[in-house]
Formats: structure tokens, sequence, C-alpha cells
């Protein structure tokens, strides 16, 4: 939903009425999104979840959100439509395409999800976070990098201070949802640092609720001083103060990371079915700006030696920042909002 809420306040911005269309779990989500944006729930479904009975009301709980977006378009036609991947997009880009309205597509990961991949070959342009990418032949792209929220853009490029001799922040992001993995791995790896090292380390830990006690005893027992939550609202400004990032590597924080340019480990989500993590993280392990750390290598022990070499070593620390800073995309969104623009202006094909 980040992307879609940053475009949504740059058209407003510009004088456009906006409307979000998607599903009753994305309109859960979409609670940052400014007052002015109208929402159009309409039904959707996946065969990702659920028993068989649940799998075979997909194509008609989809078909008939289909009707409704449609329905809906019809009523109040939309100048732009722009998808942002998932099957809650499915009825509205369905229903674009049905319509032949301009439209366009950002897929925020460095795969083309499922979505997106069906969608890529029916809409005018498909915009890019992560380049170069693998896609359609003769599917028109454009590399924008992905938008970020405006509490972040507000901490482009914040100077970053080096690892020394006080009390240092380290940042755990889990994702949205925390990661289990992340709270047992982190404070074991912690264990093995030197006690000069270790003293000198605060801690901000985003855990799932399950994990939360599990990992605050962790700390304890290490007496690391450490915040534990679900969910952080202020998490650009805890970055902007962070010596090192440790984290999944989903689009946001990717691109959170390079915006505001901070050393990270980053530790991509095995489990994903296109490994689009990975293919996330690969930009800035090449730039010299994260490491890389797949799952099935990782360690207590070879994490300890990743974060003290980095917290330890103030020339390498610079040197990650500014490497993640190079990345970092903070005209993305205005360059989504241009291609709108430009896709009305061009009109229907």
């Amino acid at each position: 939903m980040f992307p879609a809420q940053a475009l949504a306040e740059a058209m407003l911005a510009k004088g456009w009425r906006v409307k979000l269309s998607t599903d009753e779990r994305g309109a859960r989500y979409s609670g940052g999104f400014p007052k002015a944006v109208s929402r159009a729930v309409v039904r959707s479904a996946t065969t990702a979840r659920g028993g068989k009975l649940t799998k075979l009301l997909v194509i008609p709980k989809i078909t008939s959100g289909i009707f409704a977006a449609w329905r809906n378009m019809r009523k109040d036609r939309p100048a732009v439509v722009v998808g942002f991947g998932g099957y809650p997009a499915i009825p509205a880009m369905a229903a674009a395409w049905l319509m032949r309205l301009p439209r366009m597509i950002h897929e925020q990961n460095g795969v083309l999800g499922r979505v997106n991949n069906v969608f890529a070959r029916r809409v005018d342009l498909v915009a890019c976070s992560v380049w170069p990418m693998d896609l359609p032949k003769d599917v028109e792209s454009i590399h924008t990098g992905n938008p970020v929220r405006g509490s972040v853009l507000a901490m482009t490029g914040a100077p970053y201070k080096l690892p020394g001799d006080f009390q240092m922040q380290v940042l755990v992001m889990g994702g949205s949802q925390g990661a289990s993995i992340l709270s047992k791995i982190v404070p074991a790896a912690m264990a093995h640092l030197p006690a000069a090292l270790l003293k000198r380390i605060n801690v901000t830990h985003q855990a799932r609720e399950a994990d939360h006690d599990m990992a605050v005893a962790a700390y304890e027992t290490l007496g690391v001083s450490a915040t534990v939550k679900p969910f952080f609202e202020d998490i650009p400004q805890r970055m902007e103060t962070a010596q090192l990032v440790v984290s999944r590597a989903g689009a946001s924080s990717i691109a959170d990371i390079s915006v505001i340019g901070r050393p990270s480990i980053l530790i991509p989500l095995a489990i994903a079915v296109r490994d689009e993590q990975t293919a996330n993280a690969k930009g800035l392990a090449q730039a010299g700006g994260a490491i890389v750390i797949q799952e099935r290598d990782l360690t207590d022990k070879g994490l300890a030696a990743h974060i003290g070499a980095i917290l330890s070593d103030p020339d390498k620390a610079r040197s990650m920042a500014d490497a993640a800073l190079s990345l970092g995309k903070p005209d993305a969104t205005q360059k989504l909002a241009a291609l709108v623009e430009a896709l009305h202006e061009r009109g229907p094909t």
C-alpha cells in the first residue's frame, strides 16, 4: 500500500481527484491514505489461501469484483488507472482493460508478481522499482524506483553518525508482520559480540506479538537495552538514528534504507515463490551498501561476525551508507505522477 499511498498524495497535491479500488482486505491497510481519497471496495480472491471450497469460489468472486469495478468506472470514469499488484488489484485492472482506459502498473519488487505478470501485456506501461527487470517481450517499461512515504522523504540523505564510543542504534525489521527467525537469531548473534561492543548497543526490534516475550527475555539476559514491538509508527526516525539496519528485503524496506542511506544486513524471505526479496536486495549488495545472507546460510555466529565488522569499522560503515544512498530514488513518486499525467495526455489506446 505504501507506493499507492505515495502516488495518491502526489496526485492530490497536483489537483487530481483520487479513488482507491481494492478488496476488503486491502481496505484494512488503507488507513494511511489521505481522507480526500475515496474508496471503492469490491470483491477479489486468491488461490494461494484456503481449502478446496474457498478456491472453488475464487473465480465467481473475481468475476463479481470485475463487474462491480466496471460498473463503478462507468459511473465515475477514471482518466488513468494505476495498479500496484496483488489480487486486490485484479478487478480494477481487468475493468480498465475491458474499457480501454489509459492504464499502467507499478512493480515494487525485483520480479514481476503473478498479477502484474498477467497485466503487463495489457497495460500501456510498466513502471519498475528495480532495474533491470525481466519483463515480457515488447512491454514498454520505465525505471522509476519505489515511492516512499513523506515521512521517509523528510529523512532523505540524513547525516549518518558513524559507529563509535557511544550508545549505537541497531534497527531490526522483520516486515509488516515481523519475522520469527529474526527474533530468534538476532539476540543469539548479539551473544557472540565482544562485551565491550555489546554494552554500546541499543536495539529497536520489530517482532510478532507471539515472539515478543521471547525476544525481550533474550535481550534482557544479554543486558542489552531493547525496544520490542509488533509495529513502529516512527520507523523513518529510528532508521535515521541507526548505525545499522538488520532486515528482511521487502521492497519498501529497501526503498527506505536507500533513500535515508544506512548500512544494512538483509535476510531475504526464503519461502517467497519468485525469490523476489533476493532480487530486491541485489542492487544494494552489488553496490556495497548491504550484506545479503540467505536463510539457508544464516547462523548466529555468522550474523554476529557481520554485525561486529560493521559496528567496529567506521570507514566500512560510512562506505556502506554512501553506497546505499547512491541507489536511493527520492523522486520516484514524482516520476510516477508524471507518467500518470503523460498517459492522460496520450489518451486511450
